[in-house]
């Protein structure tokens, strides 16, 4: 298979399936992007990476439009394409909530999204960014960009950081499953489970991250009210409500000698504390009293 030498979209609007599927491109390939219509050749040619264009589906000759999918075809967009290409795309539609609504932007547009969502139209408007109409308006405007160009480099680090995001989180996912503890604390007659994470070498940089997949892989969103994870500014461990569970107020151990730290709308605290006896002493202490047995 010939080396990847050019990444061609087409001229014109920009639209964010696109831009993100030449963006995750381009973190594998440092090449330049045209955007034009592709020729014949452009589409016979392997080392020519055509997106959302040409409509063409054809990953062997590096071909990646959806354009000529029937209507009725589930919404998938020229980033699902490439993901599909990469091996990545159920884990991208797992972890990246943001991606199934773009394949329903890109190919039902903004009233039928809506609906699907079960929001008014306008809602959609009022969750625009500015850092979304910046970055289409300048791609739109090029018609190439060579590596080493700002807009060029900024898109290379939008791909790679979806690319290390769906990675990471799937390794992240695997230390979870290999290290978390759940404890079940006694109240009202029954119990509620917290996450445990006791500290692990080489020590995560990120400790919280994925632990939400987590629980809901697990199914015990409803079931999981706390979360004790290592601290990351120092040696003891940060405990937390999940999804701002009411059965936990963490300003009932504000007082404690070695709470250092307690948000006063208690969803947080911070303590010293390393032993798994003391931190289960102190999730029990921040049951609130409705909570309790």
């Amino acid at each position: 298979m010939p080396q990847i030498q050019t990444i061609l979209t087409h001229p014109g609007g920009a639209h964010k399936d696109e831009l993100l599927a030449c963006s995750v491109l381009l973190a594998i390939h440092r090449v330049p992007l045209v955007r034009r219509e592709p020729t014949a050749a452009d589409l016979a040619d392997a080392s020519v990476c055509v997106v959302d264009v040409g409509h063409v589906h054809d990953p062997a000759l590096n071909n990646f439009d959806h354009h000529q999918l029937p209507n009725d075809h589930p919404p998938t967009c020229a980033l699902s394409l490439v993901l599909q290409h990469l091996h990545l795309y159920e884990e991208a539609r797992e972890f990246c909530e943001w991606l199934e609504p773009a394949e329903w932007l890109d190919c039902r547009g903004p009233f039928a999204t809506a609906e699907w969502l079960g929001v008014e139209r306008d809602i959609l408007d009022k969750l625009n960014s500015p850092v979304d109409f910046t970055l289409l308006k300048r791609f739109a405007a090029i018609s190439r960009l060579e590596p080493g160009e700002p807009l060029w480099e900024i898109l290379r680090m939008i791909g790679e950081d979806i690319l290390e995001y769906v990675k990471g989180l799937h390794e992240r996912l695997q230390i979870l499953e290999d290290n978390v503890v759940f404890w079940a604390i006694p109240h009202a007659g029954a119990a509620v489970e917290v996450l445990f994470l006791p500290r692990t070498e080489p020590p995560l940089e990120d400790p919280s991250m994925g632990m939400d997949r987590f629980i809901a892989r697990r199914g015990k969103v409803g079931v999981v009210g706390a979360l004790v994870n290592p601290d990351r500014r120092g040696i003891g461990y940060g405990l937390s409500r999940f999804r701002d569970d009411p059965r936990f107020d963490f300003t009932r151990i504000a007082q404690q000698s070695d709470v250092h730290f307690a948000h006063a709308r208690g969803f947080v605290a911070k303590t010293s504390a390393t032993d798994v006896s003391r931190l289960k002493t102190l999730i029990e202490m921040a049951l609130t009293p409705s909570s309790q047995a």
